[in-house]
């Protein structure tokens, strides 16, 4: 806190922003967007919109806990900095990062207006993303492919979209969609361990393949993320008549953490 005041001191409001909104992160449940100089019209007014984005996503950055009324509470001031920043300083791609705040706050209504607002600055593939993940938090599948979708088509190379449609459809027992969507983003990226294992879990469950089973087994230890892992293999081990001897180590994987 110490050093966004004194950044402020200096004049150097986005570097203020920055620190705040890590601390803020850090600790939600302390009122740190209240201090008097955070409401400033001069440091208000100085903000970047890249700034004011760069820290809100520093805010989302913890893993805690942000969607309650005493966290909402505390952020007022903040939420009106993104407006009048916004309004002053309209820039697509950063508006879509502070939607992505106002969504882990549980603000999900104004995420997806701010959403809108940016489409009406320039439409950019990560207002579509942003807008996904805000569709998914409310239940709305439907409405989240679609998102994807457009993210897609703003941006074709994009690998990483492809999975994201390929876990959708996975999600929806759709397996052999999910298998191609990952196929065409390994046109893309043809290294990525995650989107490889991906694409054998998805195979093994549409087809069986022994093989595909190997090659996740193969690649689960890379994977980065523990919890993907196992839903990928939880999705492969759905299919039925699988060797005994393939399942126990796949088993073994899941419990290694």
């Amino acid at each position: 806190m110490a050093a966004s005041y004194l950044c402020f001191l200096d004049d150097e409001m986005d570097q203020a922003v920055g620190w705040l909104g890590s601390v803020i992160g850090y600790r939600p449940y302390v009122a740190w967007a209240s201090a008097p100089w955070f409401s400033d019209a001069r440091f208000v007014g100085a903000l970047s919109a890249a700034g004011l984005a760069d820290a809100s996503l520093n805010i989302t950055d913890y893993g805690t806990d942000l969607d309650n009324d005493a966290v909402r509470e505390h952020l007022q001031p903040w939420f009106r900095a993104i407006e009048v920043v916004c309004d002053r300083d309209p820039a697509a791609a950063d508006m879509a990062r502070m939607a992505k705040l106002l969504r882990f706050c549980g603000r999900t209504d104004e995420s997806l207006a701010l959403c809108e607002r940016a489409d009406s600055v320039e439409r950019v593939m990560l207002t579509e993303v942003i807008r996904a993940g805000t569709w998914r938090r409310l239940g709305d599948r439907q409405e989240t492919t679609a998102a994807f979708r457009r993210a897609l088509q703003l941006d074709p190379t994009n690998w990483s979209l492809y999975l994201d449609l390929a876990d959708l459809a996975a999600e929806d027992s759709d397996f052999p969609t999910a298998a191609d969507l990952v196929r065409q983003g390994l046109a893309h990226e043809p290294q990525d361990v995650t989107l490889r294992a991906a694409g054998a879990a998805y195979r093994v469950r549409a087809a069986g393949s022994i093989a595909d089973l190997d090659l996740l087994l193969e690649l689960a230890v890379e994977l980065p993320h523990a919890g993907y892992r196992n839903g990928l293999i939880e999705h492969a081990l759905g299919r039925p008549d699988l060797p005994p001897d393939r399942i126990a180590a796949a088993r073994r994987l899941q419990t290694e953490d």
